[in-house]
């Protein structure tokens, strides 16, 4: 593959800002070095299969987007991305690696169930994939598959405190499951929400005629988040395992892990988008000339988007700031309006859970830094490097470095984004979550090991060129 030099940029890091040079070597970094450095040559730009101009924008590692579910069945439907059509508008928002979630539901293999999303994904994706683990089963023959699983690269484990009769674990299985990832350096992901309360909530709303969307929140309130995040904290004090909480959105839940990690455990939060701009009032309670109040539909994820008069929103990114949330991933799960959300019209209980993100969440969060919520480094800290060290990519993923995947994204500052069905739109389904947003920003140019996917807004990958990472223990808890 050809010597590439990308020159004039500003590199972006987590630890800070240099005007530097990139040169890539086929698949890797080769050298990061300072304008006019010849230490590897006089004319690296002369001796270049290819030259990449950056001046005046940002040179930044591919994006890594640790929560993503391609072609869940939920619901009685299934997430509309598929490998192919997910991984491909992942790259046209600049994220170059993916761990998405195999399934294991109560009464299966959990091998069986890898093997079922190894054949999902295999020659489709146009970016690098891992997967992590649900265990929707926790029993003698789960947690011999842990120690196995964690040979073959999966070294993350997702368990759930919702959805009774579908992935939930009680607290005697949760604590067995936390006992075999401490001892065998696994990192356990909870789905933090109380779903013996929450179903309980749905009954009685429903029971009253309270059936829109709207509802979907308000019958997930913060307090069963938070309780839930409580116990499973306690629990992993209790077992000595570290504990990773998905898809945190209320501001108590996160004070509570913020406690913990103020007293030294090793708990960490991730956020995504939706929780950062959207409401419980402006977004699940919408209405449209289409859908009524069904339009909320499209916003219905779990846990659910948050009341903006109660502040969480502004107390998420505050908890960015400080780094008591770690990471900020996306939750990936489509369903169109149209024959998939509409099957709980009449009943919000029915709507699929999930909305689509997978290409705008480098863009959402920059705009936190034009917005000046977070620095620039930070942005990269949360979209890229800690991504993939919290779950074994270090050194890889995540970092312009000499011997890192040569995974790079060109954004320009002065760009602007339009975001909406009929603009920056690749996911497939008939609508977006986003719709309206405008990004001072802009993804220019996404490489993904050496290969271009995206320049000058074409669309250069192809099915295939991604590759099945096999992870490491996350660098965080060696």
């Amino acid at each position: 593959m050809p010597h590439t030099l990308i020159r004039g940029g500003t590199v972006v890091g987590p630890t800070g800002s240099t005007l530097a040079d990139v040169l890539v070597d086929g698949e890797q970094v080769a050298a990061l070095l300072r304008p006019g450095d010849t230490s590897l040559g006089a004319d690296l730009a002369q001796d270049a299969e290819r030259v990449i101009d950056a001046t005046g924008r940002y040179v930044i590692p591919g994006a890594v987007d640790c929560h993503t579910h391609m072609e869940l069945p939920f619901g009685g439907t299934a997430a509309s991305d598929t490998f192919e059509t997910g991984t491909r508008a992942a790259a046209w928002g600049g994220t170059t690696t993916i761990v998405d979630f195999a399934v294991q539901r109560t009464g299966e293999r959990v091998q069986d169930g890898l093997a079922a999303w190894h054949e999902k994904a295999a020659g489709q994706c146009a970016v690098d994939y891992g997967f992590h683990q649900i265990l929707g089963g926790v029993d003698d023959d789960a947690l011999k598959a842990m120690d196995e699983l964690v040979t073959e690269g999966i070294t993350s484990f997702k368990l759930f405190m919702a959805y009774p009769g579908v992935f939930y674990s009680d607290d005697g299985q949760i604590l067995r499951a936390m006992g075999k990832a401490r001892d065998n350096g696994s990192v356990i992901m909870m789905h933090a929400e109380n779903g013996i309360a929450i179903d309980a909530l749905v009954r009685q709303a429903l029971d009253r005629g309270d059936t829109a969307p709207y509802f979907h929140g308000t019958t997930r309130p913060w307090e069963t988040e938070e309780e839930a995040t409580h116990r499973a904290i306690m629990l992993a004090r209790l077992t000595g395992a570290p504990l990773y909480v998905v898809h945190m959105s209320a501001k108590q839940a996160v004070e509570t892990l913020a406690r913990a990690r103020g007293d030294g455990y090793n708990v960490f939060g991730e956020t995504c988008p939706q929780y950062l701009y959207l409401s419980l009032e402006e977004q699940l309670g919408a209405r449209s000339e289409e859908w009524g109040d069904f339009e909320g539909a499209k916003w219905v994820c779990s846990t659910p988007l948050r009341s903006r008069a109660e502040g969480h929103q502004d107390e998420l990114w505050r908890y960015l700031r400080t780094g008591d949330l770690s990471v900020v991933s996306t939750d990936h799960c489509p369903f169109c309006m149209k024959e998939q959300k509409e099957l709980g019209r009449g009943d919000f209980s029915k709507i699929p859970n999930g909305i689509g993100g997978v290409e705008h969440r480098l863009d959402l969060l920059y705009q936190g830094v034009v917005d000046g919520k977070i620095s620039r480094e930070r942005w990269v800290e949360l979209c890229c490097t800690t991504p993939a060290r919290m779950f074994g990519l270090d050194g890889r993923k995540g970092v312009l470095a000499p011997g890192a995947d040569a995974d790079v994204v060109v954004y320009d500052p002065a760009g602007r984004t339009s975001i909406g069905y009929g603009a920056t739109h690749h996911m497939n389904m008939d609508h977006s979550a986003w719709e309206g947003f405008e990004i001072d920003g802009h993804v220019d140019l996404v490489m993904s090991r050496g290969r271009v996917l995206v320049e000058d807004g074409a669309y250069h990958g192809s099915p295939g060129h991604g590759q099945f990472l096999k992870r490491g223990l996350s660098a965080y808890l060696r």
